[in-house]
């Protein structure tokens, strides 16, 4: 009888749990629409429609086709409408394949392929890299690897808008900000 129950419990639990990921990807939109900018591979003109639109820079996403943590981004925090807004607001947002042999022109007007402007001028060596780059084309931080989780990313987003880059790193500006409020306030 206690393990019907207990059977009956972890069945409700199950169930729950399946679906606030449900509830959680109802609202989910397609990131190469909603999260990235369309763009035809010029960086040094994207520059200038960053400008032009008030953004505060450009965001590039090192990635490649087969890598779990690149699609695990897209698929679980990329989709999320929070996440596409509040970045969106801030930021144009482009893929760099970092195994592609398309030539783009980086941020100073110099033709190079996708690949060379991954490995070579950006040092990119696992997937994914979040790179965001000021309106002068100058790396202001990054981030490599999958964030936690959706909040995580938020976070790093914020961290990069709030101008904190600039006099901390990105794992302080994390601890103060998950500080529970009574410990912040000591």
């Amino acid at each position: 009888m206690i393990i019907t129950a207990r059977l009956h419990v972890a069945a409700i639990c199950i169930a729950l749990a399946a679906m606030s990921v449900q509830a959680a990807t109802t609202n989910a939109r397609d990131p190469l629409t909603h999260f990235f900018s369309q763009s035809l591979g010029d960086f040094h003109e994207e520059l200038a429609v960053a400008r032009e639109q008030g953004k505060l820079g450009i965001l590039l996403m090192f990635q490649q086709e087969e890598c779990p943590y690149c699609h695990r981004m897209k698929t679980t925090i990329l989709n999320q409408p929070d996440v596409q807004d509040y970045f969106r607001q801030h930021f144009l947002a482009f893929q760099v394949d970092v195994e592609g042999d398309v030539t783009i022109t980086d941020f100073t007007g110099q033709p190079v392929l996708e690949k060379d402007f991954a490995f070579k001028l950006n040092r990119v060596r696992a997937t994914p890299v979040f790179a965001f780059f000021d309106l002068d084309g100058n790396r202001i931080e990054r981030f490599t690897g999958a964030t936690s989780s959706k909040e995580e990313f938020m976070l790093l987003g914020e961290f990069v808008v709030s101008g904190a880059h600039k006099t901390t790193n990105f794992n302080q500006y994390k601890r103060e900000r998950m500080q529970p409020k009574s410990a912040q306030a000591q």
